[in-house]
């Protein structure tokens, strides 16, 4: 998401690094490049104008010139008036005092409402709360079959009492406005706490489509009215919002098919122009793939400053804790890592998603966005068919997987020899890696941590170039004269220290003769 609009603005900024003081020309050539950045992305006009205004005031302020990176705080100045123009703050579901809580979906056709109706009731569920989908879409062909198996794989009830039409050329019969309260008398008489009800949408703004939308409202009295709209859709998705805000009177609006758009124009246009929060965003077709909007954290994503927090909320979720803190103490106990242990690690991280998304969240992706678009997802399944391949006793003991026996794996898992001897070898590495972290040798190649590439390395690098001899002179009456010199001062230095054992000085000189030594060791001592 918003690949080129982040590729735009990271090449920008690349061009105030290391600059001590920024000039009004340097000012306004970033200005004028971040405006083109914003147009190419579909921005919005007035948009552009007023975020690139604020930027330039700021810049051309006291807070740039007498920062110590200036650079750095411009930066910062388009980060927080990104977050500004994307809503400012995270907007929650306002839930009713008395349930259940109305939620109505509105929306043109296409954008996405059914599909998102099953994913938002996937998401309140996983909180802890009851809700219940209301087919109010009558006019659409299979709406509402759509929404009953979107309702089955969320495990969600769904209320449809009529079946609505299941072809282009039949025409709609029931009145969905009674749909809809027959659905909230459904709810308050089964005890479910929250009512999502999708409506029909049209392939353009009209009359009717307004008229219907407002009767829906006026029957239900929502508590939130979410406008979904197309992310790719770009700046036309300003002027959808605004006749559904003086239409319907949303109260937020959800992006829908954002995992889609690289430009990012209606996510940067639509909140600042209706001045209604953008509250979720779905980011793929999966019903998981749908994440509560902040606009902190999406205008750090544009930047390519990285999402860690989500990253760690995504962790928190579906992580098993009890397997986190079997590995903290096997760890500990400085044991053995297993190729078992590592099995369980790669399942852990397939329940926390894609993992080209995951790495896109990390600072600096954008530098290896090619890489990240050619990895395959299906790698991880590769790597877990052939640790599946062995036996209990191999993924114990991987020392005992001969050639015989990883040509078994590899019959087994369908992959070639090669990759069974890379998996072992990369295994090999990391368990090394483990044992020295658990016997306090800190991480290998980590400054400040024992261990190769650390400082401990460079501390005996510099011992072993204090101990090298000095080179000699090429000229032979001076290297004789050198040797000569330092003959002298290693006698001097013999002379000046005392003789004697430890416990005390001895007056008479050494005589290594008194000695009991072996027999032929007198060698050695130069006899």
């Amino acid at each position: 998401m918003f690949n080129s609009l982040s590729d735009r603005l990271t090449t920008t900024f690349k061009n105030l690094r290391g600059k001590g003081k920024l000039t009004e020309a340097d000012v306004d050539a970033t200005v004028r490049e971040i405006r083109r950045a914003l147009l190419d992305a579909d921005v919005a006009v007035p948009v552009v104008r007023a975020f690139t205004a604020s930027v330039k005031e700021r810049a051309l302020g006291l807070e740039v010139s007498q920062a110590l990176n200036p650079g750095q705080q411009v930066v910062k100045i388009v980060n927080e008036e990104l977050k500004g123009i994307l809503g400012g703050e995270t907007r929650r579901l306002r839930l009713a005092k008395n349930p259940p809580t109305v939620i109505m979906l509105a929306g043109l056709q296409g954008a996405g409402k059914t599909t998102l109706a099953g994913k938002l009731s996937k998401h309140l569920k996983s909180q802890g709360h009851s809700p219940l989908l209301v087919a109010a879409d009558l006019q659409r062909p299979n709406a509402v079959k759509q929404l009953q198996v979107n309702g089955e794989r969320a495990g969600v009830p769904v209320y449809a009492p009529h079946p609505g039409v299941s072809s282009e050329f039949e025409a709609a019969t029931g009145d969905p406005v009674a749909v809809a309260r027959q659905g909230i008398e459904e709810a308050r008489s089964k005890l479910y706490d929250v009512v999502i009800v999708d409506t029909a949408g049209r392939l353009g703004v009209d009359a009717e489509l307004m008229q219907q939308a407002a009767d829906i409202r006026a029957a239900i009295n929502p508590d939130e009215v979410l406008f979904v709209i197309d992310a790719m859709i770009g700046q036309d998705a300003v002027n959808t919002a605004q006749a559904f805000n003086e239409g319907v009177n949303f109260t937020g609006v959800v992006l829908t098919k954002l995992d889609g758009d690289a430009r990012g124009g209606a996510a940067l246009s639509v909140a600042s122009v209706t001045g209604k929060p953008i509250m979720f965003a779905s980011t793929g077709e999966a019903l998981t793939d749908f994440e509560v909007f902040h606009p902190d954290r999406m205008a750090s994503r544009i930047l390519d400053l990285g999402d860690v927090l989500t990253l760690i909320e995504q962790a928190e979720q579906n992580w098993d804790k009890d397997e986190a803190s079997r590995m903290a103490k096997k760890f500990a106990d400085q044991e053995d890592f297993t190729l078992d242990d590592f099995l369980q690690q790669m399942q852990q991280l397939r329940k926390m998603g894609s993992m080209k998304k995951m790495l896109m969240m990390m600072p600096g992706a954008a530098g290896m966005r090619e890489q990240l678009e050619n990895f395959d997802e299906r790698e991880i399944d590769r790597v877990e068919a052939i640790v599946r391949s062995m036996t209990p006793h191999e993924r114990v003991a991987p020392k005992i997987i001969n050639g015989s026996r990883r040509a078994r794996i590899a019959r087994g898992s369908g992959v070639h020899v090669s990759e069974v001897n890379g998996l072992l070898e990369r295994f090999v590495q990391a368990q090394k890696m483990m044992k020295k972290m658990a016997a306090g040798g800190g991480i290998p190649g980590m400054p400040g941590m024992a261990g190769p590439g650390g400082f401990s390395g460079s501390r005996k690098k510099q011992q072993a170039s204090k101990g090298k001899k000095k080179a000699r002179s090429g000229n032979p009456a001076k290297a004789a004269q050198e040797l000569a010199e330092a003959e002298a001062r290693r006698a001097g230095a013999r002379k000046a220290l005392p003789t004697g054992s430890a416990f005390g000085a001895q007056d008479t000189d050494f005589d290594p003769s008194s000695l009991n030594l072996p027999k032929g060791f007198e060698k050695f001592l130069g006899k």
